[in-house]
């Protein structure tokens, strides 16, 4: 008896397991389809670089890329690009192993970025700014080479509102992280598709998909960046208040530039009363309340029928 009743538990937990990826895996490709769609970010024809360091981020946009182009209304390419920086102990076999088991073009560009950047950064500065540069620069030159017409980055909804708030409390300046830009070069197009997906899901996402993560022994083991501390003040505000990290979200794509500050998007300085009533004006004296947030409007679906999805492999 005490068998038969195990036996039911494990087949309960493996249910309850099953329906949970299952779940998680429509919400994923429904976001990553909604992305896309919401800002152009792939059209009929592109040759999309996705750049992969071998990280949950990076492996989960390349896997949910890879299925979403399976049923996507236009036709676009992919190629993996990982930037091997030739730090110490790095696998470099990992990274074409995947990609060559899941059929996927791929280059790998072997620079020594990670000596350049110890030798120029004074130890226990952090090093990412440099790194980041020379990074880019190598990608860019890639994307051209390979004729790559859009590079996609991993970053998601976190990065995007920890960028927002970074800029806010380091930079003194109003500026995130958008899912959609023109490379500092001009020659370039850089999306993230990832814009509306939660880290924590990427996270129970690598583990069900069991990605060979690659640890990062250059900018990953430095606990003293203002990113994981303003990540971990993030993470510490949405583990209390559930959904701030998405109202942040939606309050970039949700600007009044007239009850901000800057003069160049707003003439404040020849403002005048016209006597009209402005049901957006300010309410000068009064508290303003905080509105529940409207439900969002229905987006064309980039993948056609993502809502009801299924990851084959879920």
């Amino acid at each position: 008896m005490n068998d038969m009743t195990e036996l039911a538990a494990v087949q309960r937990n493996e249910r309850r397991a099953a329906f949970e990826a299952n779940k998680l895996s429509k919400r994923l490709h429904r976001q990553v389809g909604q992305a896309i769609a919401d800002y152009n970010m792939i059209e009929a024809g592109d040759k999309v670089m996705v750049c992969v360091s071998g990280g949950k981020d990076s492996y989960a946009l390349l896997d949910l890329l890879i299925s979403l182009r399976q049923r996507a209304p236009v036709p676009f390419e992919l190629v993996a690009v990982n930037l091997d920086q030739k730090q110490p102990g790095f696998p470099a076999q990992v990274l074409p192993e995947y990609l060559a088991g899941r059929g996927m073009p791929f280059h790998i560009e072997d620079q020594d970025t990670y000596s350049i950047v110890k030798r120029l950064v004074p130890e226990g500065q952090t090093m990412c700014s440099l790194c980041s540069r020379l990074r880019r620069g190598i990608l860019y030159r890639v994307a051209g080479e390979l004729g790559a017409t859009k590079i996609a980055l991993g970053h998601h909804r976190d990065d995007m509102v920890v960028t927002l708030l970074m800029n806010m409390f380091f930079g003194g300046r109003l500026k995130g992280m958008p899912p959609k830009l023109v490379s500092d070069d001009g020659r370039n197009v850089v999306i993230r598709p990832l814009a509306y997906v939660a880290e924590t899901d990427l996270e129970r996402w690598a583990e069900h998909r069991r990605f060979p993560i690659i640890p990062c022994t250059l900018c990953g083991s430095q606990d003293n960046l203002q990113r994981v501390q303003v990540k971990q003040m993030l993470r510490e505000w949405e583990r209390r208040h559930p959904g701030r990290s998405d109202n942040m979200l939606r309050a970039m794509g949700h600007v009044v530039p007239s009850h901000l500050m800057d003069r160049n998007l707003y003439p404040f300085t020849t403002l005048q009363a016209t006597g009209v009533a402005d049901p957006a004006g300010d309410i000068a004296f009064d508290d303003e309340p905080c509105a529940p947030a409207p439900a969002a409007a229905a987006t064309v679906q980039f993948l056609r029928g993502a809502t009801d999805t299924e990851d084959s492999q879920a």
